[in-house]
């Protein structure tokens, strides 16, 4: 290797604002996706501060009920196409796939600062609904018809947002799985592969093979508002239900798209953190693509009461608990990593710990909604509001934030304050709760979702939800507020290897070299998790 990619580090080799924009190097890649990210992560947080805080009272606090509707279908949009989505595998995936397998990019370097742009075309034209036309999508993110074919709002700038973000996210999968077939280090056969690269392969997959069917649906919903085809609109011959159909046949796969890499994540933390092999890592692997396969059949569980046969509902309903079967292997696998472990309670292992509580939680609550008898009394209501951000952010989100601490130092070559992550940790978790769980209860006394107003005998968990809505975000902006003061003023961490890891981006450099590698990786004996065998790591 030359000295350039040796001596300087990918931070180092070029300056300037379009050495990065134009760059194909994944390392920087992954950061302008973390940089978007975290930006438009604020945003969604702000709109959802704002629904929160008309909320915290019955009746009219600030806001109009169009400008409700359209904040939380804005919050909701932001939410899930331009962070949790994308999060985990455009961000971590990127940067550390190519260098977890041996290699030194991706498959196809152009296309993934390809689909980097189109990102970010699609998430400017998701804003630009705050400026043109008659102000952004009051349809909820899920875009349900008949109502996103009539309403006046801008529907139709807002799915095409959507669709444009479908093909970032087709691209990403398409070079992960392509780079995990075609550029594994020589010796790292499929088994030997750490388990967040077959966690990306899983997601992949779901990528490449259901976002198609939302880019149609949404281009049905253009042309319906356009051209009244009657697809959609029962007035002019069209079939309403036809759009659940199709939008959920992607929408509950792309729940795994944003759940399945946080597993990746967790899988990565708890065998660092215990210094243990991980407990079954061939049912945890073959669980994610399981995972993967039956999630595609579940859709229908979103539609018991949209008028469904008995059969269909029976159906779904028992796939939907069948899903629930080798996640619930990963959770018995991930705790058993843990005993008898030589735990190190460190902020990336904290995220983890409530990542697994919060998942239970939201995976539980899953399966009540699962349930045919209970689901007819739950569905729409707020408990479903609450089970999902207990799987979304108290999972995928937290898994996000405990990647983010982990990798930290291998990304930047800094250290945060510990105590002061600790800290935000301890708040952001408490915030979370106090946030989401009363809206299982508010669910449970039968509060509906997406309602402007209620009735005063919800107003004791709307309150306290409000107030855990402060709370947590303090909790973000002081993690976040730390991690930045990391950067800007600690020391350089110690060491290439603080967390004690024993994947291979654990032996290169920090921050890596321009090519990853300063010199020839080391492949454990017995998989990628032999702390037995763990190869001497030298500065």
């Amino acid at each position: 290797m030359s000295t350039l990619t040796t001596d300087l580090n990918y931070l180092q080799v070029k300056k300037g604002i379009f050495s990065w924009i134009f760059s194909v190097d994944h390392k920087r890649i992954a950061l302008l996706y973390l940089y978007s990210l975290i930006t438009f992560f604020l945003v969604g947080m702000t709109l959802g501060l704002l629904m929160r805080l008309e909320l915290l009272n019955p009746g009219k606090d600030f806001l109009e009920a169009k400008t409700y509707n359209q904040i939380f279908t804005l919050h909701g949009v932001i939410m899930i196409f331009l962070f949790i989505i994308p999060s985990i595998p455009a961000v971590f995936g990127n940067f550390f796939l190519p260098i977890m397998l041996g290699t030194d990019d991706v498959s196809f370097p152009r296309l993934n600062l390809l689909s980097w742009w189109i990102y970010v075309i699609g998430a400017c034209m998701a804003l630009s609904t705050l400026i043109f036309g008659d102000g952004p999508a009051d349809t909820g993110w899920t875009f349900y018809a008949p109502y996103s074919v009539k309403t006046g709002t801008n529907v139709t700038m807002s799915v095409l947002a959507a669709f444009v973000l479908g093909f970032s996210s087709i691209l990403t999968g398409l070079n992960f799985i392509v780079t995990i077939h075609r550029l594994r280090a020589p010796g790292m056969s499929f088994l030997k592969m750490p388990l967040f690269a077959w966690s990306l392969y899983a997601t992949s997959w779901i990528q490449l093979l259901a976002t198609p069917i939302i880019g149609i649906t949404l281009m049905m919903i253009v042309a319906e508002r356009f051209f009244g085809v009657g697809l959609f609109d029962p007035s002019i011959g069209g079939d309403p239900i036809l759009y659940q159909h199709l939008f959920w046949i992607y929408s509950h796969p792309a729940v795994y798209i944003m759940a399945l890499p946080a597993f990746g994540i967790i899988s990565e933390l708890l065998p660092t953190f215990s210094q243990r092999t991980i407990f079954g890592y061939k049912a945890i692997a073959f669980s994610s693509l399981a995972i993967a396969f039956v999630g595609y059949f579940i859709w229908g569980h979103h539609m018991f009461t949209a008028g469904m046969s008995s059969t269909g509902r029976f159906i779904f309903s028992i796939l939907t608990f069948l899903v629930a079967i080798p996640t619930a292997i990963k959770v018995f696998n991930w705790v058993a990593t843990l005993y008898k472990g030589s735990i190190n309670v460190q902020p990336p292992l904290l995220y983890a710990l409530a990542f697994i509580f919060q998942f239970m939680i939201g995976g539980f609550t899953g399966l009540v909604l699962g349930a045919l008898a209970t689901d007819i009394h739950l569905h729409d209501t707020y408990f479903v509001v609450g089970h999902f951000h207990y799987v979304m952010f108290g999972g995928t989100g937290f898994a996000f934030f405990g990647a983010l601490h982990y990798w930290y130092p291998k990304i930047w070559g800094k250290m945060y304050n510990i105590k002061v992550a600790n800290v935000a940790f301890t708040i952001l978790f408490i915030g979370f709760n106090t946030l989401y769980f009363p809206m299982l209860i508010s669910g449970l006394m039968g509060m509906p979702r997406r309602y402007y107003d209620y009735l005063p005998v919800f107003h004791l968990p709307n309150m306290i939800s409000t107030i855990g809505s402060w709370i947590m975000a303090t909790g973000i902006l002081l993690m976040l507020g730390n991690l930045i003061a990391g950067y800007f003023k600690s020391k350089k961490a110690v060491g290439r290897n603080p967390w004690g890891g024993i994947t291979l981006e654990w032996q290169t450099k920090s921050p890596p070299p321009l090519q990853n590698f300063d010199r020839m990786p080391q492949l454990p004996q017995d998989g990628p998790y032999d702390f037995e065998h763990k190869p001497s790591i030298q500065e």
